[in-house]
């Protein structure tokens, strides 16, 4: 309606900006249906093929809206331009700007609620709809500034109210295109997520320590991960099976994550050979601000081996890194074996701190 609306006041008037917008509200029309499919097609069950769902073709959606977005801010930049260098007259009534009015009111309404929607059920595609029809609104805003100024006071300014508001429009569209291809790329799960689901694994009295957490986005509702927990080393595995039963099953229900559990062996301080190692390990990465975390240590008197993983920032190297501190460790023990294994910084609590040691 907006479209038909737009494209007869556009041309009885002669005005290009106005047939510019109805263009525009066209293309939310495709990139509304693109939503709707894309969301149609995420929302359909596993299969062999794909065991994790089709969460992940609402981030093509949304990229495909976000192309689309982009070439309207272009057609409109161009159309803007043309405008500016050969400046046209154009021929309004109140009829016309009550019309154009009403557009703006429902294009408001319309991106507010859809944009809405989308962040309540976290969905990208939704969400970029909406973004889309709010910056319609506002085109259609600058389209009404011009035409009210060319009523008043006879000046042509509809190609620069165009090409300022194509800008914004080009703006959006990028990031759009942005976070969408992260999103498909793959990114950090948000600190919020990787804070609850450490303190709910934490909440557990067995539980010394909730490390390796790892999320993966399969869609906006679809996460599947891992964690490493840090358990008495005298637990017996039906324990061991009670208590990540426990674990996974809670985290499912209040979180909706799909978990798997790994465990840890809580290093037993007492024994005076471990105590060195764990001392010789905080006085080694004191001095490497690289190294994000340690965990995980392991020493087994028996194959007088130490194991251990490391969590190592991005910036670093992380074998240059890993191979100088096993070096070292390897002075001062001369007759033990070190194994370290670099674990990648997939999420970090807002509570971890930047240099924590852990047993």
């Amino acid at each position: 309606m907006l479209v038909g609306f737009k494209s007869v006041i556009g041309l009885i008037s002669g005005s290009i900006a106005i047939v510019l917008d109805a263009v525009n509200n066209l293309s939310d029309v495709l990139s509304s249906v693109i939503t709707i499919v894309g969301t149609k097609l995420a929302g359909r069950a596993p299969d062999r093929k794909h065991p994790y769902g089709h969460g992940r073709i609402e981030y093509i959606a949304s990229l495909a809206i976000a192309i689309i977005v982009l070439f309207a801010g272009i057609t409109s930049m161009i159309e803007s331009v043309k405008k500016i260098i050969e400046p046209t007259d154009a021929t309004y009534s109140v009829v016309m700007l009550i019309i154009v009015i009403a557009a703006i009111a429902v294009k408001f309404s319309m991106g507010m609620y859809i944009r809405g929607v989308g962040k309540s059920i976290h969905s990208n595609a939704l969400s970029a709809s909406g973004t889309d029809a709010l910056f319609d609104a506002v085109l259609s805003i600058g389209t009404l500034l011009a035409a009210v100024i060319s009523l008043i006071w006879n000046l042509s300014l509809e190609g620069y109210f165009g090409a300022i508001i194509s800008i914004f429009i080009l703006k959006a569209g990028f990031e759009m295109l942005r976070e969408n291809v992260s999103s498909i790329v793959g990114t950090r799960a948000d600190e919020e997520t990787t804070e609850n689901l450490r303190k709910m694994i934490e909440s557990f009295p067995q539980v010394h320590g909730a490390y390796d957490m790892a999320l993966h986005n399969y869609g906006p509702s679809n996460l599947i991960g891992s964690a490493h927990i840090e358990v008495d080393e005298d637990m017996t595995a039906r324990d061991i099976h009670k208590l990540t039963r426990m674990i996974t099953a809670t985290v499912y229900e209040k979180l909706g994550i799909v978990l798997t559990l790994g465990i840890y062996s809580s290093a037993q301080s007492a024994d005076p050979l471990v105590r060195k190692v764990q001392v010789a390990l905080e006085e080694e990465i004191s001095s490497e601000p690289m190294i994000l975390q340690v965990h995980g240590v392991f020493v087994d008197p028996e194959t007088k081996t130490v194991t251990f993983d490391i969590v190592v920032d991005f910036k670093g190297n992380g074998q240059e890194i890993r191979t100088a501190l096993i070096g070292r460790m390897q002075k001062r023990f001369p007759d033990l074996s070190f194994y370290a294994v670099i674990d990648s910084d997939y999420s970090t609590s807002k509570e971890e701190p930047k240099k924590k040691k852990e047993r």
